[in-house]
């Protein structure tokens, strides 16, 4: 499959000082998937499923925010990277806004919630309810 083949939504690069994109990581977002590609002869490709983003944040801080780049967090639900940072990008707003609106068709479209995402607290000390449920039932 050519890049070609493939509809991207957006493509962006992580800029480095001054706002320049003058790194080798780009990002991609198509309809169901975001991708980041990292290096120049050998690549890296890491994809995660739009609909397993269960939290987004974004962070300006104030030497990017000059030069109109910000920090995209994603928080998914993805085994080897349950955090993605989307780095120094341009129009950080403009793009979680449109990850925010691809997220949410992806959500309807697999029918899930972050309340449907949420997993089993192995943490969690049921032993005391059923201590005392036999010490009701005791004849």
């Amino acid at each position: 499959m050519s890049k070609k083949d493939i509809d991207y939504i957006w493509t962006g690069k992580k800029r480095s000082i001054f706002g320049l994109p003058l790194s080798f990581t780009r990002y991609f977002i198509t309809e169901t998937k975001f991708i980041t590609r990292k290096g120049l002869l050998s690549l890296v490709e890491d994809e995660l499923d739009l609909y397993k983003v269960t939290d987004k944040k974004l962070v300006l801080k104030f030497g990017k925010r000059i030069f109109g780049c910000g920090t995209i967090v994603l928080y998914v639900l993805d085994t080897d990277t349950p955090i993605k940072e989307v780095k120094n990008i341009k129009a950080p707003r403009e793009v979680l806004a449109l990850l925010d609106k691809h997220i949410n068709v992806q959500r309807d479209r697999y029918r899930t919630r972050g309340r449907d995402m949420i997993g089993y607290d192995h943490d969690c000390d049921h032993d005391h309810y059923l201590d005392g449920e036999q010490e009701d039932f005791n004849y």
